[in-house]
């Protein structure tokens, strides 16, 4: 809550305007007070929107949508009118924590008050089907806990059970994760929807995670759709209530009336937000309330000063420094919609598309038969010689700069697009859902960049050495003094630290993959450990995977490849070893050691001794696939699938080339471009119909069939 500005409005209505609530890059939300003492809080456009008919429109339709329903749990429309032009809507104003803050700050809920709020949330369900509508958008942080019990908040994308889908499939607006199956698939949305996303809200209550969870968007979708809800750390008496409300039919879902009765909460239940923690912080938040609407214009002397010495402004940068007030009624969530040309530091443009390249075809006539085609490009000094290696951004490459930082150059055609000199390469780099680029800078601090202007945004102060991996919840890296840290990807506050209890070793020696509520880490010692993504607490460990240097890891699902010593199969929310692959034996008696893991589809590849093997990720059986010791590369290769084409390097004490054999076709003869020069300094990464190369500094893109 900040105070008021030049610019902002005295008065909306019948409301005074008290204080700046929250600001977004479609308008602000001001805390306002009627002339009988009442808050309210009031949402009104930017004026440089009022004049886009469609945000009008839904402004005005958000307004009609809530106030056809008149339940006890949800956040009444109180007015909406149209003041100079400018559209505005005020909502009761609920003083608490939404679940997802009182969640993170106090842990999940008892089961008691778990079946509170499944009943008290059914019921306004309830209330809302009876209106005719569809909320489409339940999630924690449209629930607010109040001392009344929680109130449903946000019904800017309601529509009419009989409306039509809002959008094509891939486009529906809803929260990762919470949304239904059909809302992901673009179908017609009706009240079931509404009871899935109450199943979702409800795992996240009772355990602290997320029913579907996946490193991007597109997989947790994917889980949505084909996968299983994780309910491991649901209490056990409460699985069998929450997961019919899960079930992928709409048809098999219960109705909130039976909800509510399912879930039965104990006698005096509904009272759970009068004790404890949350009610302490409620308690709290009314105070601070009380405050703000009790210094009424009559009791501040000049210079904005109360009778008791507090100044307005004081007041307000205290109750923002302590967190004293929510405003609800849908005053946050609705203004957290994203705009190409947000300001603010969490106002994330969406990722741009990636312009893929084409593929070729040699009945097209656009290369030879046992030629290999020229490079795409090639920029000979675009490196440092210490870069990680290249990460693919959708029209972007991020490499470490030759004269330091980062640099992002265009995957079209290889030119610098931007760089952030202060950035320590070394240090690692990370996508954030293909939006941005988070780094490191020399003073440990967690740096972000839209990934395709290289436009800084958030910072957060982590006292980071490494990043380990991002997830769309948090990003995860390791602390100078040799802890894992987890920053909020919503505020760049610390969600916790935790020990790893195994050495983490210096310089991105560790690295992490994140999926399913685990962040996976690999150490430079051998081993693998699993912690808990929402509190950082060790889940399992696996010690002992590689006799030189940290196993390397890859995860598709709930499976997560494992090489080093042997190449197992592990699942990755248990640490339950899933099958190991047969090791061959080595002609010269050596130890075996498998290269890194890259899983596509349902195949998993790693090469070994000099060969690429590839395995059947389900069982871990050998693949029936002909290129199988035909194929000589070495181990370390990555090893790279993109379009028809899977790609490896073989080197020698001179230099080194690419083999590249058709997937479709075992006819057609491999190209091999003979053009790596540093056999101890390349990689290979793909995107876009586009395989890119590092050779000590230089950086080339090669193309595909």
């Amino acid at each position: 809550m900040k105070p008021l500005e030049s610019g902002d409005p005295i008065r909306l209505g019948p409301y005074r305007v008290l204080a700046v609530l929250g600001e977004g890059g479609m308008g602000k939300v001001y805390v306002g007070q009627d002339g009988e003492g009442r808050p309210a809080a009031v949402k009104v456009l930017h004026p440089h929107l009022t004049h886009d008919q469609n945000l009008t429109q839904r402004f005005v339709r958000e307004a009609e949508m809530a106030k056809a329903v008149t339940g006890a749990g949800v956040a009444r429309v109180l007015d909406a009118r149209t003041e100079g032009g400018r559209p505005w809507i005020a909502t009761e104003f609920l003083t608490g924590p939404t679940l997802e803050d009182a969640v993170r700050s106090h842990g999940p809920l008892g089961e008691a008050t778990v079946r509170a709020l499944a009943a008290a949330l059914a019921l306004a369900l309830r209330d809302i089907h009876a209106a005719g509508l569809v909320h489409r958008d339940l999630k924690p942080a449209n629930i607010v806990l109040t001392s009344t019990g929680p109130r449903v908040i946000d019904f800017g994308i309601a529509r009419p059970e009989h409306g039509l889908t809002l959008t094509t499939t891939g486009q529906v607006p809803v929260t990762p994760g919470f949304g239904a199956p059909e809302q992901v698939l673009g179908h017609r949305v009706g009240p079931p929807a509404d009871v899935f996303s109450l199943g979702a809200v409800l795992v996240y209550a009772a355990s602290g995670q997320r029913a579907y969870e996946g490193a991007h968007v597109a997989a947790v979708q994917y889980e949505v759709v084909h996968g299983e809800p994780r309910l491991d750390r649901v209490p056990p008496t409460l699985q069998p209530l929450i997961g019919p409300c899960l079930a992928k039919d709409p048809a098999a879902r219960p109705r909130p009336d039976d909800i509510a009765r399912y879930f039965a909460p104990p006698p005096g239940a509904e009272h759970a937000w009068r004790g404890g923690p949350i009610a302490q912080d409620i308690s709290t938040r009314e105070q601070g309330l009380h405050l703000l609407t009790t210094l009424v214009p009559g009791a501040v002397a000049p210079g904005g000063v109360a009778p008791g010495g507090v100044s307005r402004r004081r007041l307000l940068t205290g109750i923002a420094a302590g967190g004293a007030v929510l405003a609800a009624g849908g005053a946050v969530a609705w203004w957290n919609l994203r705009t190409p040309d947000g300001e603010g530091p969490f106002d994330i443009p969406a990722a741009v598309r990636t312009p893929k390249a084409a593929i070729l075809d040699a009945k097209k006539g656009d290369y030879v038969l046992g030629e290999a085609p020229d490079p795409l490009w090639s920029v000979p000094s675009a490196l440092a010689r210490n870069t990680p290696a290249p990460l693919p951004v959708r029209d972007v490459l991020i490499v470490g700069a030759p004269k330091g930082g980062i640099a992002a150059r265009g995957v079209v055609d290889g030119k610098l697009r931007w760089s952030a000199p202060e950035v320590v390469a070394e240090n690692r780099y990370l996508s954030l859902s293909d939006e941005l680029v988070a780094a490191v800078d020399g003073d440990g601090t967690l740096v972000t960049f839209v990934a395709s202007t290289g436009r800084p945004k958030w910072t957060a102060s982590a006292d980071a050495s490494s990043l380990l991996a991002a997830d769309d919840e948090a990003v995860y890296v390791i602390t100078r003094d040799s802890r894992v840290r987890a920053i909020g990807r919503r505020d760049g506050k610390t969600r916790w630290t935790g020990e790893a209890g195994v050495d983490l070793g210096t310089n991105a020696a560790s690295r992490g993959e994140v999926a399913h509520g685990r962040l996976v880490i690999a150490t430079p010692d051998g081993s693998v450990v699993a912690l808990d993504t929402s509190d950082g607490r060790e889940v399992w460990d696996r010690r002992d995977q590689s006799e030189d240097g940290r196993p390397k890891l890859a995860v598709s699902g709930r499976s997560l490849c494992v090489t080093g010593k042997n190449l197992s199969a592990v699942d990755i929310t248990t640490g339950k070893t899933l099958w190991t692959a047969q090791n061959p034996e080595p002609p010269d008696g050596r130890a075996v050691s498998w290269g890194p893991p890259t899983i596509h589809g349902q195949h998993v590849y790693a090469a070994v001794i000099q060969f690429p093997i590839r395995l059947n990720l389900p069982d871990g059986k050998a693949s029936d696939w002909v290129y199988a010791g035909l194929l000589e590369c070495d181990p370390p290769s990555p090893l790279v699938v993109q379009g028809s084409g899977f790609w490896s390097v073989a080197v020698n004490k001179t230099g080194g080339g690419i083999n590249v054999a058709d997937l479709s076709d075992a006819n057609r003869p491999p190209w091999v471009f003979r053009i790596i020069k540093n056999n101890d300094a390349y990689w290979l990464a793909a995107d876009g119909n586009r395989v890119f190369l590092l050779d000590g500094t230089s950086l080339t893109a090669l193309p595909v069939f």
